[in-house]
């Protein structure tokens, strides 16, 4: 193509678009996969940590609670000089002795004083499980207490967050793809 003065305009052709368009392609193609492959692999680093952390975190709760696991019923007061309830749920008394200040028999208080030495061990709350089931409805952080001394599985109830036996202080992702973790 010739400009008004005779000069030749200098332009791509089509197919030397087609040919970069193919190359953008391929190079898609290959890069891809490999950043879906480290969003995985960032997951399940993120599992291990948050597992690692709450076994630690469990591990120093029942050496300052006389071999007592948390997630065993007891009261929580909101203040020191509150009047105490019940935990609603052994779920509820786990996340609270690991989140709150606690006596030595596992009953806790939002603040620290001479009643309420020890925690709190986690804060502010349970970690996600980074990695639920496919489909999965539950809370990534929610916790499903059992008194069970067989090893623990995931049961899918819920389908995400994790598991935990108050008996023996197993803890596991509750997610089949990811429990022997």
């Amino acid at each position: 193509m010739m400009d008004r003065k005779g000069h030749r305009r200098r332009a791509f052709t089509l197919v030397e678009l087609l040919i970069v368009i193919t190359i953008i392609g391929i190079l898609a193609a290959v890069a891809i996969p490999q950043f879906s492959e480290s969003s995985a692999d960032a997951k399940i680093a993120a599992l291990d940590h948050n597992l690692a952390s709450l076994r630690s975190s469990i591990e120093v709760y029942q050496f300052q609670h006389t071999s007592a696991y948390p997630g065993v019923v007891k009261t929580h007061k909101t203040t020191a000089a509150g009047s105490a309830a019940a935990h609603a749920s052994a779920a509820e008394a786990f996340v609270k002795q690991l989140t709150a200040y606690s006596d030595t028999m596992g009953n806790t208080c939002d603040e620290k004083n001479a009643g309420f030495p020890y925690g709190p061990y986690i804060k502010p709350t349970i970690p996600d499980n980074p990695l639920p089931a496919a489909g999965a409805a539950g809370d990534p952080d929610s916790v499903n207490v059992t008194t069970d001394t067989t090893p623990l599985s995931a049961d899918g109830s819920p389908t995400t967050g994790w598991k935990f036996s108050s008996e023996t202080g197993e803890i596991i992702a509750n997610s089949a793809d990811h429990e022997s973790r």
